[in-house]
């Protein structure tokens, strides 16, 4: 029935606990796991304006792709501790619930499950959660935690 199943990571507890769900049903289907953390990609106006101002700017875009690399890493070694044999990882830029959704189409994903709150910004207070989104915009069925 779900034989590929996509969980979206970005280190918060509602991502953790669809991890969790995921491979529950991992182990009742036989699926493959499929990990994907999405960065968005700030610009120089946006790092100008930030309120933290290291002393030797990096570029945001390295450092938001290496948290994302390591969110997957660690969800991948939960999935792999709990005897998920079949796991994949993948880190992705741009918006995130439709590069998630447009991940699940094109690797024909059977069930997206997520977190219902994540590690947002005040953006996802005004224009709506990713899992919203995500529910809206998906063609497969989305299991919301």
């Amino acid at each position: 029935m779900f034989d590929r199943i996509l969980v979206p990571v970005d280190g918060s507890d509602g991502a953790l606990a669809a991890l969790r769900q995921a491979i529950l049903l991992q182990e009742k289907f036989a699926s493959q796991l499929f990990i994907l953390s999405v960065y968005r990609h700030y610009s120089l106006l946006e790092a100008s304006m930030s309120m933290v101002r290291p002393e030797a700017p990096e570029n945001l875009d390295d450092s938001m792709r290496e948290y994302a690399t390591g969110v997957v890493e660690q969800a991948k070694q939960i999935a792999r501790n709990s005897g998920v044999a079949d796991v994949r990882g993948f880190v992705k830029s741009g918006p995130p619930a439709r590069t998630i959704v447009q991940f699940a189409t094109e690797r024909e994903i059977n069930l997206i499950i997520l977190g219902s709150r994540g590690v947002g910004d005040i953006e996802n207070y005004l224009l709506g959660s990713v899992s919203h989104k995500v529910t809206s915009l998906a063609q497969c069925p989305v299991m919301v935690v």
